[in-house]
C-alpha cells in the first residue's frame, strides 16, 4: 500500500478513537481547571501526554502538593503498560520503521491505538501510525481544551 493510502487508512481507523477521546478528555479538562491549572496548561499537558489516567493522576498529585518523587512513582506505575504495548507492537513493524520512526510512533501508543494496531494483519508502516495518532491526538487535545474552557 502506498504512503498516502496508508496515512488515510490510519486517519479513518483513528476517527472512532478520536470521538471517544473527546468525551474523556473533556472531563480531564474540567478536572485540570478545577485543580488550579489554566486552559493553556491543561491543553499542553494533553498535547504532550496521551496518557489519560496518568494525566488525571498527575493533576491530583499537583493539586495536593505532591513531590516530584511521588509524581514519578505514580506515572511509572500507571504508564508502564505502554512499554509492554510497544514491545508487543514491535513484532508487527514493517522494515521502514527505523529508530526515528519508532520514537515518533511511541508518542501515540495508547490502549485504543494499540488495540487497533494489534488487530491489523499486515505489518505496520510509519505513516499508518502517524495518521491514526494525528486524528486521535487531535480529538484528545480538542476535548481537553473544550472541557477546560467550559
Amino acid at each position: 500500500m502506498r504512503n498516502g493510502a496508508s496515512f488515510r487508512r490510519g486517519l479513518m481507523h483513528g476517527i472512532p478513537i478520536a470521538l471517544g477521546y473527546l468525551s474523556v478528555s473533556f472531563g480531564f479538562g474540567i478536572l485540570a481547571v478545577k485543580s488550579g491549572l489554566s486552559v493553556t496548561e491543561a491543553s499542553m499537558i494533553s498535547l504532550l501526554n496521551l496518557t489519560s489516567a496518568g494525566q488525571a493522576a498527575g493533576v491530583g498529585v499537583m493539586a495536593h502538593g505532591g513531590s516530584l518523587a511521588e509524581m514519578a512513582l505514580v506515572q511509572l506505575t500507571i504508564n508502564i503498560r505502554y512499554a509492554l504495548m510497544a514491545l508487543s507492537l514491535s513484532q508487527k513493524l514493517d522494515k521502514r520503521f527505523t529508530l526515528p520512526h519508532r520514537m515518533l510512533a511511541a508518542y501515540g501508543i495508547t490502549d485504543e491505538i494499540f488495540g487497533v494496531c494489534a488487530a491489523q494483519e499486515e505489518p505496520l508502516v510509519p505513516v499508518y501510525m502517524y495518521g491514526m495518532t494525528l486524528i486521535a491526538a487531535t480529538g484528545w487535545v480538542t476535548g481537553t481544551f473544550l472541557g477546560a474552557f467550559a
